[in-house]
């Protein structure tokens, strides 16, 4: 087997960039996103392998993200966030809040 190599593979829709580890394994290719352990593949070249890991952590990143979904629309049903919507309601009604939009203008990266 040839080194690894590392290539970054962008997500268009969720706007993500993930790192792939790619090498070749006599005639074909194989290729795994660590972040993502689901996003494995072989490909018979690097191209198709690198246009399968992206189609691949795409499916992946749309699973999570139902999958997260289903989570927050159950744990709503049931009343896990119940004490969270309590705490914010007290919150606003004694003036301990400020807008999004300002905290986020106001926040400088480092």
């Amino acid at each position: 087997m040839e080194q690894i190599k590392t290539v970054d593979i962008h997500d268009k829709v969720f706007e993500e960039t993930y790192t792939a580890h790619i090498q070749r394994n006599g005639a074909n290719w194989l290729g795994q996103i660590p972040d993502v352990p689901k996003v494995k593949c072989e490909a018979p070249t690097e191209t198709v392998l690198l246009e399968t890991l992206e189609k691949k952590l795409h499916e992946a990143l749309i699973s999570e993200e139902e999958a997260w979904e289903e989570q927050f629309e159950e744990d709503v049903k049931v009343g896990r966030l119940d004490h969270l919507a309590k705490k914010a309601a007290k919150h606003y009604r004694e003036g301990k809040y400020r807008n999004v939009d300002e905290h986020y203008r106001s926040f400088k990266p480092t």
